[in-house]
């Protein structure tokens, strides 16, 4: 059993640079000076959990290439995991009416359609995409349809599958109809139905990393959306052209309302659909 830490103490500059540097070496992931604060709150409870006595001593085991257990508990306790059902709600909105209709009609012969919601977090986007399917689309249930959510966390994609949310966050987003059709009450916990979960395949993924066989060749549409604001210009560059490469001609790219392709030497081009911008591939 972990014993708690009796030294803890405020982070300082060196180990602020000390994290951030193994942060950024991990996944590629920016933090600062000005994260000192949010890095000093995680960061205790990784402390607490390991044993550990001091933030020295964390700084000390993460240069330990063997520490593989404080290494992922670092990582998944560092990565912003910011969701919420039908997020910013003018994405779904422009799926809904625009673009899923038409990528309907463009593989009406094929009945085959890959969609992606890369750093997704606690499931809710994705899980959306699939409601949005089960109550607009159901003729796509009977294609071969794939939805895909990957992450760096593998704990927030353990609760992604396990599809558990609180009372706040199934309110958060989520229309009550929706909710009461399609959720289950377990304790204090909302589960989401398994003919949801079903839908949908989680897999553990560093954007910033080599990509393996698990994530498919082509998708019709992929979410990028809020986690490319953590990166360096480089990075964003990278992670967006292997996207492309991943992306079929016709297919469409999706960023969060903060993040944008311009002064990026990327295979995109903006496309504005209703009231949401989306990127198709030059």
């Amino acid at each position: 059993m972990p014993i708690a830490p009796t030294t803890v103490h405020r982070i300082n500059d060196a180990e602020i640079q000390s994290i951030a540097e193994f942060v950024h070496r991990k996944s590629a992931i920016q933090l600062d000076a000005s994260k000192a604060y949010m890095i000093e709150s995680r960061i205790i409870p990784v402390l607490q959990r390991h044993g550990l006595s001091s933030i020295t001593e964390l700084v000390s085991e993460l240069a330990r290439p063997s520490a593989f257990s404080i290494h992922d508990d670092v990582i998944n306790s560092l990565t912003t995991n910011e969701s919420s059902f039908y997020r910013d709600q003018q994405p779904f909105d422009a799926l809904r009416n625009v673009i899923l209709p038409k990528l309907i009609n463009q593989r009406s012969d094929q009945k085959e359609l890959r969609i992606w919601s890369a750093a997704c977090s606690s499931g809710q986007e994705i899980y959306s995409i699939a409601l949005t399917i089960r109550e607009h689309f159901p003729e796509l249930l009977g294609w071969r349809l794939r939805l895909f959510g990957t992450d760096i966390s593998k704990d927030i994609l353990d609760k992604a599958k396990a599809g558990y949310f609180s009372k706040a966050e199934v309110a958060r987003g989520l229309p009550p109809a929706l909710a009461e059709k399609y959720f289950d009450k377990s304790g204090d916990q909302w589960q989401i139905q398994s003919c949801v979960r079903d839908m949908v395949t989680f897999t553990h993924l560093n954007l910033a990393e080599h990509w393996p066989a698990s994530i498919p060749q082509q998708f019709d549409i992929v979410l990028l959306r809020n986690v490319l604001i953590y990166f360096g210009v480089d990075t964003k560059a990278e992670i967006l052209t292997r996207v492309r490469r991943r992306l079929a001609s016709d297919g469409l790219l999706m960023l969060g309302a903060a993040e944008t392709t311009l002064n990026l030497d990327v295979p995109f081009t903006r496309q504005r659909i209703g009231q949401t911008t989306c990127y198709v591939p030059n």
